[in-house]
């Protein structure tokens, strides 16, 4: 049996048994006199066989950092698409430093010279917003038409040269694409590349680190994929965020109003039925909202505003996550963690 084989036949009871670990889940945990509903909640995770790890925190505070199947949630992990929503974080600190003018500028002039012959004039009305909430107009250049995308010689010119299959800031069309052409933007016009903006910009935010980021021929650094940081590292993110766009020693990095709009929901996902704002998807776990981040394979970044809560899962990026049902389920995973924090008692936290 090959090794693709032998982890297929791993992870079929794990991701389509009818008693799957979704429903395990979903019962009501155990909560003694000391509410050991947290810890429970992360031992029954562990059956998850492409999780990598978790971290949980709670007001600044880590209540779990665990590592699964010999995993360090030190380590460096490919969080796939999560990428996107540092992206957006990019593009709000440029916004705020001048380097781009707002959401409404155009595209078209910033990336002048990479329009193609003749081009549609619909180009001239897609806007820096309509790239953070995937809102272009362009057919895709995820999913099947990802590997055509990626082979060509340039990414920035053949995501300009895509038909439109909607009107710009008409329906939600995943796009990764978009997130590049904010790298290529952000590039040009800082005259940097995008991880030493955001090496320099992010600086102040201890423990984050970007390991490692690929790029597109052009040496352009690739906007909403393959970026490398550690579980941990993703966890500081999150918390800058739910944070106000704060560091734990009050610098202010990111916009509060940054932050609001980033999470307002402008267009809805056609796969999941979330809604989407700048970079995060929206959604309702646990009777909780909930702004996340995903990525490939189930790289996760959830923060529940209303708990001071956040939480990473990141997990092999070899499989998909979506048509797996795996994602649904470190969506109720975090459902169970979110109702062992809100057990809790006070004197515990």
């Amino acid at each position: 049996m090959n090794r693709r084989s032998a982890l297929a036949l791993a992870l079929a009871p794990t991701l389509l048994s009818p008693r799957s670990v979704l429903a395990q889940l979903a019962e009501p945990p155990s909560v003694p006199l000391r509410s050991p509903g947290l810890a429970d909640a992360l031992d029954r995770a562990n059956v998850l066989t492409p999780l990598k790890a978790i971290l949980v925190s709670k007001d600044g505070k880590t209540l779990a950092e665990r590592g699964y199947n010999g995993r360090n949630p030190a380590a460096s992990t490919n969080i796939k698409s999560a990428s996107k929503t540092v992206m957006s974080a990019l593009v709000g600190i440029a916004i705020a430093k001048g380097v781009l003018e707002g959401t409404d500028q155009k595209v078209a002039p910033l990336l002048e010279r990479d329009l193609p012959p003749n081009p549609d004039p619909r180009l001239n009305a897609i806007t820096i917003g309509h790239l953070l909430s995937m809102q272009a107009g362009l057919d895709r250049t995820s999913g099947p038409n990802y590997g055509r995308w990626v082979a060509s010689r340039n990414w920035v010119r053949a995501a300009l040269a895509e038909p439109f299959v909607d009107e710009p800031g008409g329906r939600m069309l995943y796009s990764t694409a978009s997130t590049h052409l904010l790298s290529a933007i952000l590039t040009r016009r800082s005259g940097r590349s995008t991880l030493d903006l955001a090496r320099h910009w992010l600086r102040p935010l201890n423990g984050f680190s970007i390991a490692s980021w690929g790029r597109d021929p052009q040496g352009i650094y690739f906007g909403g994929n393959q970026m490398a940081m550690s579980a941990r590292s993703l966890l500081v993110f999150g918390e800058l965020y739910r944070n106000g766009g704060k560091t734990p020693d009050g610098r202010q990095l990111i916009s509060p109003d940054w932050i609001a709009e980033s999470w307002r929901q402008r267009t809805t996902s056609q796969f999941s039925g979330d809604g989407y704002g700048y970079g995060w998807f929206l959604r309702s776990i646990a009777g909780q909202d909930v702004k996340y981040a995903w990525g490939y394979g189930g790289q996760m970044l959830y923060v529940v505003p209303a708990l001071g809560l956040t939480v990473v899962m990141t997990s092999e990026e070899a499989h998909p996550s979506a048509v797996t049902g795996y994602r649904d389920e470190l969506h109720s995973l975090l459902g169970t963690i979110i109702v062992a924090i809100q057990a809790r008692p006070t004197e515990n936290e």
